[in-house]
């Protein structure tokens, strides 16, 4: 395991423990401050992007991190009571902690993504799932030169094959192959392959639960046309990307809802990866690779489309005759 995979293993798995602590002390609903563009934030976002910032500046300090959140609304003075809550919950992990710490080390996450070689992170990735109890992840990925190097997502509350209550840590190293762990003792389970399946009625898609995310609609029709027989699995998150990776599900659609829409690199970098090196295949709904070579977003690419690979360019097709 590189260096760099050691470390993004550790700041996930850190990063998790702290949103599921926040979880069993305080209702995450009640935890909540909405961003200007109205979609929600939790403390536990906050302290995630503190710790795993934290830990990567200390290991790598060279690098720049693009992360999702930013302090500026716990700057604002109405939110001294969300201050006092991260703090303690920060605090559970590092004592002696002050909010000036927390600030800085969230503010480390306002990269741009144009550097050589950055780190990207969100710090929840399914917030409203971590809210209603659902499916989340810690999700964090290396960039150099345009290619992901490094995958690890960090999923609480996702039951792999074989696993006999839920915790998991997925990761990968670009050419190494993706592998699975016990979130809770950090132990190894092994390694991750997609699923072999080649009768399309006996597939399986995933997709996000939020209708705003992905056109479900659309995403049945190719379902319908391809002949994929199973009801669609719903989950937030890049959970759905782990799913995939270990053959739980053999295909991930997430179609724009909107031509303007454009995808994070943070929302799909490290899951790409690990469906990859799974032995998957992921490109946008025209069929081409995901561009991380163009800062924080996806601008060149239009939907999402993983696979197990064996049925993929049919549904590429697919794609393309129902839009």
């Amino acid at each position: 395991m590189r260096r760099e995979t050691e470390v993004a293993f550790q700041a996930v798995r850190e990063a998790a423990s702290l949103c599921m602590s926040v979880s069993a002390h305080t209702p995450a609903a009640s935890d909540v401050v909405q961003k200007e563009d109205a979609s929600p934030v939790t403390i536990a976002d906050f302290g995630s992007q503190a710790l795993v910032c934290r830990r990567l500046g200390q290991a790598f300090p060279e690098d720049g991190i693009v992360a999702e959140e930013d302090a500026a609304v716990l700057r604002e003075k109405t939110a001294a009571p969300a201050r006092a809550r991260l703090l303690r919950a920060v605090q559970e992990q590092y004592a002696g902690t002050t909010m000036d710490d927390v600030l800085r080390w969230i503010d480390l996450g306002a990269g741009h993504g144009h550097d050589h070689r950055y780190w990207t992170l969100d710090p929840i990735d399914g917030t409203k799932g971590y809210i209603r109890g659902g499916q989340y992840v810690v999700a964090l990925a290396l960039i150099a030169d345009g290619e992901v190097e490094i995958g690890a997502l960090a999923c609480p509350n996702l039951t792999l094959p074989g696993m006999t209550s839920p915790g998991v840590i997925v990761t990968a190293e670009k050419g190494g192959g993706a592998w699975s762990w016990s979130l809770q003792e950090a132990t190894s389970l092994g390694k991750l392959h997609v699923s072999k399946e080649k009768k399309n009625p006996g597939m399986r898609f995933c997709e996000s639960v939020e209708s705003a995310h992905s056109a479900h609609g659309r995403s049945a029709r190719i379902a319908a046309d391809v002949g994929i027989g199973g009801a669609p699995v719903r989950m937030d998150s890049q959970a759905k990307y782990a799913a995939v990776a270990a053959g739980m599900a053999e295909i991930y659609l997430r179609l724009p809802v909107s031509v303007s829409y454009v995808e994070n690199i943070w929302d799909h970098a490290a899951g790409c990866l690990i469906v990859e090196e799974a032995g998957g295949r992921v490109t946008d709904m025209h069929g081409q690779r995901l561009d991380f070579s163009r800062g924080a977003k996806l601008s060149a690419n239009e939907g999402i489309v993983a696979s197990h690979g064996i049925v993929h360019d049919r549904l590429i097709q697919s794609i393309q005759t129902h839009s």
